[in-house]
């Protein structure tokens, strides 16, 4: 962990840089960063990148399954979140549409930055972040997807999972990321990029009021650190720093080195120079030391769009103009001060975006009188389409498109939209995906499609696309053309207009950072609308090879995305057999498989049917089939051929019969669900020739139609009268069958709640065979009903058998089932009395012992399972047979058993299982094992007896090391931890101090004024440490535990009850300033 370094700020005075002054006040305290916040992004190492450093946690990549959105109407890309990098993104975004950094970027070729392919060699000097920069600044220009990826980006700065989920500051990542790409760009023709395009200069200047002697300071800036509290302003902020003057006097009186004696003097500051491009950072977040916690500052604070420094500035000859800034980035924080969410609105210096809002589309007929009255008689392209559509074929002379509008305005082009879109003609040129021009420029006419280009032409892969701008712009300059401006919230890119900048003046949602840049810097003409300006061949040409391949993945993804399977099945191959349809031949011979596009219609299938089946005659009906499992029946015909077969709802995989609508092997057939066929299972006695009926049940399955009557039975059954009784399953292991009245023979199968699979029992009427006649609601003696129990020999005695099958019913007493069981194993008779069943569960495990007094429904044992005999004698009515164990880790077969009274105490309870264990001391707590098979709830309360804690037979407890704390107290074990310091080394004011394994945790004897103090909470004898970015090591497994007890009767704050403890316990001095780091 880095040193954090924490400064004090002078009052009116904020920089981010140290300032030796006379006096301080204090105002806040502000960090200016922390290394760990941001992995390794300041200690890139070019020369051993093959030792893959980066990568000190597993990443949460997912598997793209579809290929990347294309870009939206705005022609622009954002950035994916990687789960809490928007202040990344929005940094980025500012960086990419600053096209003076993109440019300078780009012109470092390979040969000074080395290629990405090599840097898996270990002689190879790649400079990677630069590299990865350039990449992505590619991506965001030319390649056809909607939000690139920062992943690789992030890779090179050695960001972990953990590093892309949190959240950082902007501010901080702005300081750090220049200092990073400063260092990696040492010995190439960019060392000085950032210096040239960001580096000012501060003068502060103390004169004394006796000599007249200047004292002259001067300081080095990235960005300007202003205040926002009790400030209106940015231009109100720039005041109070560098125009008005501190003057020393009365008891506050400054020391002149000239006359060598304390005197009057006035101190004031000035900004010397000025960067091209000048970065201002809010201090929105403050502390309130009344309350003792943090908050945002969401008052109202302006800054202009254009703002002129020279009032703030030292007097030079410099031209007016050198001095004028406009503003093309505001990077806006919504949230409070613990967490929230970045986006920026970026200026679109060069015009490489779609500037049009989506409501144009669904508002394309517009007159000139609405416009006035919602007062959008401002935008000159609504004006202009609002004219050009009152015109016959949408065509109208450039002339006569002027003076319709001067007729319709009162106010000519020149007049009202000169000044800032230029003349006519080249704003119509500049707007071509709207308007078109005729080939001389005389005549225009809109588009024929929707007023904002269509996305579909957006998304082309071709180059020519990403031009939505025209490229022949000569002279055209920002002072001349429309602002663009965009928000960019990470993949979403939408456009704004220059008034909603306003909004972010104040609130939860607001400005943190601005970006200006000197009006001067005019743009290149062949830079506007053009992506491909200044871009490197090499990235040029990854670019469009990118392009090509997204565009075959995109049609693959398309065709697997809108292609149907089907299953043809041909009637002239079936035949009508036993109430459903079967292929004459085999499967394969009567089923083909045809793919097919679910956006076209029925009619284009049935086209292609006709084409696929060239003997067809006659009409051809498609009718929607289904397996049911007597065969394969018709549900639904198709109809509509104009519909598409998503309309038609036609699913993936539908089974589909052709055939002429009416008969299938000249039997007609029914279609629907009301005749869907059922396969019943019928089930009636076995008579004689001579008419007696015999004990053994016939089941035979038939097929009936849903809507044929119960009574149809009879006929397949070949009686001719009788009783009818319907199964009706209630539970896996118990059957019972209902008798159907007289009078519901003529209902349907349907309408008596059959289903497939159901069974129907047939009886003829006076039967005197009662052994399958339904007893008490329940299935008896007719059916192959399960009447044993297996018992297996787990004595450790020898037998002859290994297990036997005991004959037994629900109400069979357990201890009966024991006794034979042993003399069936020919064991010997004194285990009849210490012996006892077990069940077996289906992982082999033995359960908890049964009763010998419970009949086998009383125990819950289901006929047919397994028991144990084993040694041993079963709890009685009163006793508890537990399962136990140590630790957490538990593993299968390792628990231990114990049986005891059920009004036994915790306490003993503990020291029973402590003796059976063999585990030393008494330092133990006990815990039941929840349904997760984890540790649970402690057994909380010495004296109180198992049966209160509602403890059950079976249940597993858990022998815990470490005793809980009384009622009402906390336990906190308590850590001293040592920082690194800027050399790797452990530091300490009092003496040196070595540390086995790299860590820091050391014993509670140390001091040093960089001392974190760490609080573990939990009943864990291992201390627990809070993975957070000012802490990057685990505890020392043999570090000292001192434990703190803290109960209710403490009235006093708690980090002051903890700084006393520690004063006496380990007789040392603890600083009110120290940090108390809660895990």
């Amino acid at each position: 962990m880095k040193k954090i370094q924490i400064l004090l700020f002078p009052k009116h005075k904020l920089h981010i840089f140290k300032r030796t002054i006379t006096k301080w006040t204090t105002v806040s305290v502000r960090i200016v960063f922390s290394f760990t916040m941001f992995g390794d992004l300041f200690e890139e190492d070019c020369s051993n990148v093959s030792n893959n450093q980066y990568g000190k946690g597993k990443k949460l990549k997912t598997k793209a399954l579809e290929p990347p959105a294309p870009r939206e109407f705005t022609n622009l890309s954002g950035i994916r979140n990687q789960g809490g990098t928007c202040y990344l993104n929005s940094l980025l975004q500012t960086l990419h549409f600053t096209p003076e950094f993109r440019e300078a970027l780009f012109s470092l070729g390979p040969e000074e930055l080395g290629f990405l392919e090599d840097k898996d060699k270990p002689d190879a000097k790649v400079r990677i972040i630069p590299l990865q920069l350039q990449r992505l600044f590619a991506q965001l220009l030319l390649l056809d997807q909607e939000a690139a990826s920062t992943v690789e980006l992030t890779n090179s700065f050695g960001w972990t999972s953990d590093e892309e989920m949190r959240q950082h500051d902007v501010q901080e990542l702005n300081r750090i990321l220049f200092s990073a790409l400063e260092t990696s760009l040492v010995g190439t023709s960019g060392h000085d990029l950032i210096n040239r395009l960001y580096h000012g200069t501060i003068v502060n200047q103390v004169v004394c009021n006796e000599c007249k002697n200047i004292s002259e300071k001067q300081e080095d800036f990235l960005d300007l650190t202003v205040a926002v509290k009790n400030v209106s302003g940015l231009e109100d902020a720039l005041w109070n720093m560098y125009v008005e003057e501190e003057v020393f006097d009365y008891d506050n009186l400054y020391h002149c080195g000239t006359c060598d004696r304390l005197v009057k003097a006035a101190k004031s500051a000035k900004l010397r120079k000025l960067p091209p491009f000048l970065t201002v950072s809010l201090l929105r977040f403050n502390f309130d030391f009344v309350k003792c916690e943090r908050y945002k500052e969401t008052s109202s604070y302006t800054f202009p769009l254009r703002i002129n420094l020279k009032p703030f500035c030292e007097q030079s000859e410099l031209d007016d103009l050198e001095y004028i800034y406009d503003l093309f980035s505001v990077i806006i924080h919504k949230g409070g001060c613990y967490g929230g969410h970045y986006h920026v609105y970026i200026k679109d210096v060069d015009h490489l975006g779609n500037w049009q809002f989506k409501q144009e589309e669904s508002k394309p007929d517009v007159n000139l009188k609405t416009l006035q009255n919602e007062e959008e008689i401002d935008d000159p392209l609504v004006i202009l389409q609002a004219v050009i559509l009152q015109e016959e074929n949408n065509l109208i002379s450039v002339d006569q498109l002027g003076q319709k509008l001067l007729k319709k305005m009162g106010m000519s082009w020149n007049k009202k939209y000169r000044k800032q879109h230029g003349p006519l003609r080249k704003f119509l040129q500049l707007h071509s995906q709207m308007f078109l021009l005729s080939s001389d420029g005389s005549t225009v006419s809109l588009l024929k499609k929707d007023p904002v280009q269509s996305k579909s032409d957006f998304q082309s892969t071709d180059q020519q696309s990403f031009h939505s701008l025209a490229l022949e712009a000569p002279g055209l300059s920002d002072s001349t053309a429309c602002s663009h401006w965009f928000d960019i919230n990470d993949s979403k890119v939408q456009p704004i207009q220059e008034k909603d900048i306003e909004q972010q003046f104040q609130g939860k949602e607001s400005a943190y950072m601005l970006f200006y840049r000197k009006s001067q810097l005019q743009r290149p003409p062949e830079a506007l609308a053009n992506p491909r300006y200044r871009v490197p061949c090499h990235l040029l040409k990854e670019m469009d090879a990118a392009n090509i391949e997204l565009k075959v993945k995109r049609a693959d993804c398309d065709s697997a995305n809108n292609d149907f399977e089907l299953h043809l099945h041909l009637g002239p191959h079936y035949r009508f057999f036993n109430g459903a349809l079967h292929p004459v031949t085999s499967q394969a011979e009567s089923v083909w498989d045809l793919t097919f596009d679910k956006r076209k219609t029925l009619g284009d299938l049935r086209q292609s049917i006709f084409q696929l089946l060239e003997f067809w005659e006659g009409d051809m009906v498609l009718s929607v089939a289904k397996h049911v499992p007597a065969g394969l029946h018709i549900y639904q015909t198709l109809d509509g051929d104009e519909l598409s077969l998503c309309e038609v709802d036609i699913a993936d995989g539908e089974d589909i019969f052709v055939w002429n609508g009416m008969e299938v092997g000249g039997v007609q057939i029914e279609t629907g669900i009301d005749c869907e066929p059922l396969l019943l299972n019928i089930l009636h006695l076995e008579s004689s020739g001579e008419g007696k009926k015999r004990g053994r049940l016939i089941e035979s399955p038939h097929v009936f139609p849903a809507n044929a009557e119960v009574g149809t039975v009879f006929t397949a059954a070949a009686i001719p009268a009788g009783i009818i009784l319907v199964n009706s399953t209630r539970s896996a292991d118990e059957e019972s069958w209902t008798t159907v009245p007289e009078e519901d023979m003529k209902k349907t199968f349907r309408e008596q709640g059959l289903r497939n699979g159901s069974s129907i029992l047939v009886q003829p009427p006076n039967s005197e065979d009662r052994s399958v006649l339904p007893k008490e609601g329940k299935w008896m003696n007719g059916m192959n009903e399960i009447d044993w129990i297996q018992v297996k020999n787990l004595c450790q005695l020898e037998s002859e058998q290994k297990q036997v099958k005991i004959s037994a019913t629900v109400h069979t007493v357990v201890f009966d089932i024991r006794i034979k069981a042993i003399k069936e194993l020919k064991l010997m008779k004194e285990l009849a009395e210490n012996s006892c069943l077990r069940p077996i569960d289906r992982n082999g495990k033995l359960l908890c012992p049964v009763p010998d007094g419970s009949t086998l429904k009383e125990a819950e044992v289901k006929m047919g399972s397994s028991l144990g005999l084993c040694l041993g004698k079963a709890p009685t009515s009163s006793q508890l047979f537990l399962f136990f164990a140590w630790g957490t880790n538990i593993q299968p077969g390792t628990e231990m058993e114990v049986i005891v009274e059920e009004t036994l105490s915790v306490k003993d309870c503990l020291k029973i299982m402590l003796e059976k264990s063999s585990l030393p001391g008494d330092a133990w707590h006990l815990r039941k094992m929840d349904w997760c098979y984890e540790a649970g709830e402690p057994l909380c309360g010495e004296d109180a007896t198992l049966q209160e804690l509602r403890i059950c037979s079976g249940d597993t407890l858990l022998l815990i090391e470490g005793k809980l704390p009384l009622p009402g107290f906390l336990k906190v074990p308590i850590w001293w931890y040592q920082p690194r310091g800027h050399s790797g080394h452990w530091e300490s004011q009092d003496q040196p101090c070595t540390s086995s394994q790299g860590n820091g945790w050391r014993a509670a004897s140390t001091q040093g004024k960089e001392t974190l103090l760490v609080l573990g909470w939990g009943w864990s004898a291992e201390p627990h440490t809070y993975k957070a970015s000012a802490v990057d090591t685990e505890p020392h497994p043999e570090a000292q535990e001192n434990v703190l007890l803290i109960g209710p009767s403490f009235q006093v704050p708690l980090a002051m009850c903890l700084r006393k403890f520690l004063s006496s316990t380990w007789e040392m001095w603890i600083s009110q300033k120290m940090l108390l780091w809660w895990t």
